[in-house]
């Protein structure tokens, strides 16, 4: 006998993108990572099938009182016609199982990943910053652009990506979401010397900057899925990730570049939300916060997103 049909809510990217604020979207990243370095949430490692153009993930997690979710997301770096990153999100009811709702995750990879960064930028960056460049110009950059332009009253925004029409449409982008005297930079070097804030967000799988162009008090942050971030960084004065074990689990899931350091030292950005963990404590020091993703952030926005859905009545219901 088959069991009852159940109705799905079904969410397109233009629905997500409609339904997703800004501001309860930050305050459900604090919580959700607040909640993992605290013991609420139960999130396996990342895994991954690898393609010779790119690779498949596959992230399940819960969170104690806001759902339990899994996102299959494709990277594939190489794609000109379609985005790089693609993928679903399913929740379900973390009470009974039950699927509640599936939508597109190309927005919601884009926002979470850059409102995180931000959180952790504004934890992070000093008071006084206001030079920030953004080093690439896919997505990611054009999604850091919009949730960075109010963490600082940046006095300059530079951009600089090998493909200097790309870095113009993300200067565009930029501007508007409220920043101003924005430059796109030819060259990498000018673009970040001098810079208080530097945001990579790139596939580059070596670093890509020097590590002695950054200089004293500057927070650098990276989300790239492979190795752009210099190795020297690696050892600055505050590094700081979204789990501990991304130094110790190899990539896709841990991060390339922080292999090579113990989970002494870096600090969670849960515990750096909740005051668990100082993060910058002079202005000296070089700050970092590197990214690997996190399926916590997943659950957060999914559950955002559904219930956001339900209360306007936005998408298509289906049976399954």
């Amino acid at each position: 006998m088959l069991a009852p049909m159940v109705k799905v809510r079904v969410l397109t990217a233009h629905d997500v993108a409609g339904l997703l604020d800004p501001v309860a979207l930050r305050t459900a990243l604090e919580e959700a990572m607040d909640g993992l370095s605290a013991g609420r949430a139960q999130v396996p490692p990342r895994v991954a099938a690898q393609t010779p153009q790119g690779w498949l993930g596959a992230m399940p997690g819960y969170i104690e009182g806001v759902g339990l979710a899994a996102k299959l997301v494709t990277v594939f770096a190489g794609n000109t016609d379609v985005p790089s990153h693609q993928g679903l999100i399913a929740l379900f009811d973390e009470a009974t199982g039950t699927p509640l709702s599936i939508m597109d995750a190309e927005v919601i990879t884009e926002r979470r990943t850059a409102g995180t960064a931000a959180i952790a930028a504004d934890l992070l960056a000093r008071p006084d910053a206001e030079v920030l460049t953004i080093v690439g110009a896919g997505a990611q950059a054009a999604g850091h652009a919009m949730a960075f332009a109010p963490l600082r009253p940046w006095r300059e925004v530079r951009v600089v990506n090998r493909s200097q029409p790309a870095a113009v449409v993300v200067a565009g982008r930029a501007r508007a979401a409220g920043l101003e005297n924005v430059e796109v930079f030819a060259d990498f070097e000018p673009a970040v010397t001098g810079a208080d804030l530097v945001a990579l967000c790139t596939h580059a799988d070596e670093g890509v900057i020097d590590a002695g162009w950054v200089g004293t008090g500057t927070h650098v942050s990276s989300v790239g899925s492979a190795a752009e971030l210099p190795a020297e960084l690696a050892r600055a004065d505050v590094v700081v990730v979204e789990w501990r074990d991304a130094v110790t689990t190899p990539p896709p899931a841990g991060a390339a570049e922080l292999q090579s350091l113990g989970r002494d030292d870096v600090i969670e950005l849960g515990d750096l939300i909740a005051e668990r963990s100082a993060g910058r404590t002079s202005p000296q020091q070089v700050t970092v916060y590197k990214s690997t993703g996190h399926a916590v952030q997943d659950v957060a926005a999914a559950r955002l997103v559904h219930d956001a859905a339900v209360a306007a009545d936005v998408g298509t219901e289906i049976e399954l």
